[in-house]
């Protein structure tokens, strides 16, 4: 039987959680399928941690889709992200939309394609306003790219007298709170250029697990390590 002292632990939840998804291609490896069956893998437990989230009153879910190092990849896998990124702006929004979620990309999207970049500014336009849940996928994206993109905006913008909170303002992420917690799977220990300015306050967590092969049972372990952490924010 659960105790009081627990109850109360598991009911703290937090408001924000970024997950970096790695593990896709090594996934693919494993079970002998090429690189676009272990992205279509991860997408897959995307759905689920969408889920996984709604039921645990998580509000915020942001993911690194797609990095601006992940440019640098073979073509053939740059377009197979590519593709997978059109079919899930096109056959999958309604579906997260029936379920009260709003989808924001955020990242450098000038560098996508044109079809693309109309995609993204349609998604944008028609975001359900009042939504409960939102799921923020950075795309194109890379920590130290927003950070001279913010300083660039303020620059043009003929800001002189910076503050923390109108520097937050110029960010690509400029709506989206701070995560609580980060959850890595993959098994390395490091962010890899995903939010550094986001990321001062987070908890960290980092998994041994694929990201397809990533579980309801390993995410409640997560949430409930989080909760018993105390969070100081430097006092």
């Amino acid at each position: 039987m659960m105790t009081q002292a627990q109850r109360a632990v598991d009911a703290v939840v937090p408001t924000c959680v970024g997950c970096i998804m790695d593990g896709n291609r090594r996934w693919a490896k494993a079970h002998d399928q090429d690189v676009r069956g272990g992205h279509a893998a991860g997408y897959e437990t995307l759905k689920q941690v969408v889920s996984w989230c709604k039921d645990m009153g998580v509000r915020h879910l942001v993911v690194y889709a797609f990095s601006t190092e992940n440019w640098n990849r073979g073509e053939r896998e740059v377009g197979c992200l590519l593709d997978l990124m059109r079919t899930v702006l096109r056959t999958q929004l309604e579906e997260l939309r029936s379920h009260d979620v709003a989808v924001h990309v955020v990242g450098d999207i000038a560098r996508f394609p044109e079809d693309l970049q109309s995609e993204i500014a349609h998604l944008h336009e028609t975001n359900p306003t009042e939504a409960r849940y939102h799921l923020w996928a950075c795309t194109s994206y890379g920590g130290r790219a927003e950070l001279v993109a913010a300083a660039q905006r303020l620059v043009e913008d003929g800001v002189t007298d910076v503050t923390e909170d109108s520097f937050s303002e110029a960010l690509w992420t400029a709506d989206m709170p701070d995560p609580d917690l980060i959850i890595r799977t993959g098994g390395q220990q490091r962010l890899s250029n995903f939010l550094p300015w986001q990321s001062t306050y987070s908890e960290l967590f980092f998994l041994d697990v694929l990201w397809p092969d990533l579980d309801r049972t390993t995410w409640n372990n997560v949430l409930h390590e989080f909760a018993q952490r105390k969070r100081n924010y430097g006092r």
